[in-house]
């Protein structure tokens, strides 16, 4: 999990970053401003950023927005910096910072981010309309040549596909190239 901490002070970005070290969590960057946080976060697929409410360049709100849509944000400040940015999706921490509630508010947005992650993985992919025409090109011959129902053909371009650990639209085209029936 990425985890990127950004301060306006140096000192309290490496507080914050030893104390998640400590706790087992790689914190791939300290930083002291939201430029900084952009270019870190620029070269990784989402994470955890951990920040104050005012940094030097710009102000959470800011940073949210820049920020790619994989990328969960924890704001630590005051209650009506906290309240203010709930509205928003963001997750915050009241001041003074509690170690135990740091460690457990970063544990529940890690779990978050995994199951989007495991979702985003498990969810269908979308063909073109020249790969879903092979596929139901293939449907086609099966149910023609094989006398299989469309849904049986589907389940037996699906079965064929997991069994050989290719998509369903390349088990179409080789079924189609083994038949003879690219039309």
């Amino acid at each position: 999990m990425n985890i990127i901490v950004v301060f306006p002070k140096i000192e309290n970005a490496k507080s914050v970053r030893s104390i998640l070290q400590r706790s087992g969590y790689t914190v791939d960057a300290a930083c002291t401003s939201g430029a900084q946080a952009l270019r870190a976060a620029s070269g990784m697929d989402g994470g955890i950023v951990i920040c104050t409410y005012r940094l030097p360049d710009m102000l959470y709100s800011e940073l949210y927005e820049y920020l790619a849509p994989r990328y969960e944000m924890l704001l630590i400040g005051c209650g009506a910096q906290i309240e203010e940015c709930v509205t928003m999706g963001i997750v915050g921490l009241g001041t003074p910072l509690k170690v135990h509630e740091l460690l457990q508010t970063v544990a529940m947005m890690t779990q978050v981010l995994a199951r989007k992650k495991k979702q985003r993985r498990q969810a269908p992919r979308h063909r073109s309309q020249e790969e879903q025409r092979m596929v139901e090109q293939a449907k086609g011959l099966l149910m023609e040549r094989n006398h299989f129902s469309e849904d049986a053909a589907h389940r037996y371009l699906q079965k064929r596909s997991m069994e050989n650990g290719t998509s369903m639209t390349e088990t179409a085209q080789m079924i189609l190239s083994m038949m003879g029936e690219n039309r």
